[in-house]
């Protein structure tokens, strides 16, 4: 069969810009002078990929590295991947146009658990083993790192190395390794691996022996050999302000998902609210100062172009400096028609201030997330939000000109009942009412309120790590509830498929004996799963009974609180045994303070980092 390249296809096929390269502000480096070469792919399309801050950052620090030039890889859209495969095009980077299998280094950011399937086809589209145990001494080492990693073991068996926590630190010393082993001749993959695993935040998979009680579950991780690490201490950068942070933007051909300066206030959250996996594992909260912050965004904007900054964090409005930032940013920012959007408020502290400064907030439709109907299922889930402070804030944006408002909730958390899922309606109804308590000559036009509902997914490290998730035929039962109790016209609903949300638990919660199901559909041709049209359940059944995979063993079993969790070998610094008081708590329908009103003991601070919270 006649084998081509990318260019030459590239009419054949939708956006080409997402595989052209060339964009302005892309690093190119002399790849004889340069001692590893380090692809960094994301598993999903380009204009989704070049929105992941992450990977802006890492690209920039990676490339500050002596000797390192990183560069990017992206998924293909179907039509390109069929391309691919029909006339045996390898899936190469965007800067030099070389194949994966050139590379030293070859990682991978998994934000998603449904990308997972995405990460084995770009493998085999690149024709590199996509088991660990398969990869000679020639072949790239394979990285995995991200949030999904926080459960590194359902895709352990693909990765040579993991990097659990943050990367700023870790990649250069992986690259930094990698280079001292190859320059004094010393290097081989086993020789590597072991030396790697004594770098903080890096756990080797294949280092570790995992055996099984005759009920399923698991009795034991065990390193290989006494040097190895026990568990994993997530890896975390201890001073924001001191850490590198982009100075120039790849600037991409096409639109992508975010076109815009994206500023990172801060990591941490100082919530606790019980379902949240982002909320524990990014702990400790360590802020940015709004100088460093300010300076940032000058920066980036006279390096851009950009006529819109978003700061960004968990919770952007319990920054503790945020009308310093403000300020400091509308002092040039107005002056240069640039504006600023705050794209994770709270409902609690939502104010008419904020109104007043942030352009994104005076125009368009606004979002908060109540999470649950009744006030006693949001403590339940410790939200530490009220009624009447939803209430308050969207009086606040429609006064501000607002009228369309969308709420964010979930189905099948713990303890909820019928009664909690009419609250939802209820809940919306109330705030089309707030809009019509307004003098008429003092609305904004057409007063809409969308109700958007994702089904809760136990993940772990959070206090309901070890909850059963509801079955699929109690979270569809449940949706067709709410639609049946939503008969306002100004009240829109959607809902996400609880059929991905349970394929979703299954990823998040298992452990290595998924492996042969996700390598399968893989094999089978899935991929980019996190897309709606490309997402199959039959199949994904299909797969797990061909490889012998109970679902519902992670899914909808709930798990004992003494069994050895699939990502008990992970140390991310909060404690079981504040997970398991905040399970407590929540079946005693009691809220726990934010880390602002009280710290509560959850033992993040032993990780250290310039934080004003943590005793």
């Amino acid at each position: 069969m006649e084998q081509k390249n990318i260019s030459s296809v590239l009419k054949s096929v939708e956006k080409p810009g997402r595989y052209i390269g060339g964009e302005y502000n892309r690093i190119i480096k002399d790849k004889d002078s340069v001692s590893c070469r380090f692809a960094f792919c994301f598993p999903d399309t380009y204009e989704i990929g070049m929105s992941n801050l992450g990977v802006r950052i890492l690209y920039d620090v990676l490339n500050r590295a002596e000797g390192v030039w990183c560069e990017r890889v992206y998924a293909p859209w179907e039509d390109m991947k069929g391309k691919m495969e029909e006339y045996s095009i390898p899936l190469t980077a965007l800067e030099s146009t070389d194949e994966l299998s050139k590379f030293d280094l070859v990682a991978f950011s998994l934000q998603y658990e449904m990308c997972y399937t995405t990460v084995l086809s770009m493998l085999r589209l690149a024709g590199l083993p996509i088991w660990a145990g398969e990869r000679g001494e020639d072949c790239p080492i394979i990285i995995g790192g991200g949030p999904c990693v926080y459960n590194p073991e359902p895709i352990a068996d693909f990765f040579d190395l993991i990097n659990i926590g943050e990367g700023e630190e870790v990649l250069p010393e992986i690259c930094a390794l990698y280079q001292e082993m190859k320059g004094d001749g010393s290097y081989t993959r086993e020789g590597f691996l072991r030396r790697a695993a004594s770098i903080e935040g890096v756990y080797i998979p294949s280092l570790y022996e995992v055996s099984y009680n005759p009920d399923g579950t698991i009795r034991e991780y065990s390193p290989r050999y006494s040097d190895i690490p026990r568990k994993i201490k997530k890896r975390i950068i201890k001073n924001l302000d001191e850490a590198p942070y982009p100075e120039k933007l790849v600037m991409p051909y096409i639109e992508t998902v975010h076109d815009r300066i994206v500023l990172e206030v801060y990591r941490g959250c100082i919530r606790g609210c019980r379902f949240c996996q982002a909320g524990m594992v990014y702990r400790p909260i360590r802020e940015k100062s709004p100088e460093v912050l300010c300076r940032n965004a000058k920066c980036l904007y006279e390096n851009s172009g950009y006529d819109e900054i978003s700061l960004i964090s968990l919770s952007i409005s319990d920054y503790s400096r945020l009308p310093e930032l403000t300020d400091g940013l509308l002092s040039w920012t107005d002056d240069a028609r640039v504006s600023l959007s705050l794209p994770s408020l709270r409902i609690d502290s939502f104010s008419e201030e904020l109104m007043r400064k942030v352009s994104s907030v005076r125009t368009g439709g606004i979002t908060f997330a109540p999470e649950a109907g009744t006030q006693r299922l949001r403590d339940v889930i410790n939200k530490n939000v009220s009624e009447e402070d939803l209430l308050r804030s969207v009086g606040i944006a429609f006064r501000g000109g607002k009228s369309n408002v969308k709420l964010y909730f979930m189905n099948g958390l713990p303890t909820e009942t019928d009664e909690d899922i009419a609250g939802i309606a209820a809940l919306a109804k109330r705030v089309v009412h707030e809009y019509y308590t307004m003098p008429k000559e003092e609305r904004p036009r057409g007063v809409g309120v969308t109700v958007s509902v994702s089904c809760f997914v136990p993940k772990p490290f959070t206090p309901f790590q070890w909850e059963r998730q509801d079955s699929l035929e109690s979270l569809e039962r449940k949706q067709e509830l709410l639609k049946g109790f939503i008969n306002d016209k100004k009240i829109k609903y959607s809902y996400h498929d609880a059929r991905v949300s349970c394929i979703e638990a299954l990823l998040a919660r298992g452990d290595r004996r998924l492996a042969p199901a996700i390598a399968l559909m893989a094999e089978e041709g899935a991929m980019l799963e996190a897309w709606d049209e490309y997402f199959d359940y039959e199949k994904w059944l299909s797969a797990l009974e061909r490889t012998g995979v109970d679902m519902d063993f992670y899914t909808t079993r709930g798990f004992s609180t003494d069994e050895v969790l699939p990502w008990d070998i992970i140390d991310i610094g909060v404690t079981k045994q504040f997970l398991l008081r905040e399970r407590e708590r929540a079946y005693e329908e009691k809220t726990t303070p934010s880390c602002m009103e009280k710290c509560s003991g959850c033992g993040a601070n032993k990780l250290g980092g310039n934080t004003r919270w943590c005793n």
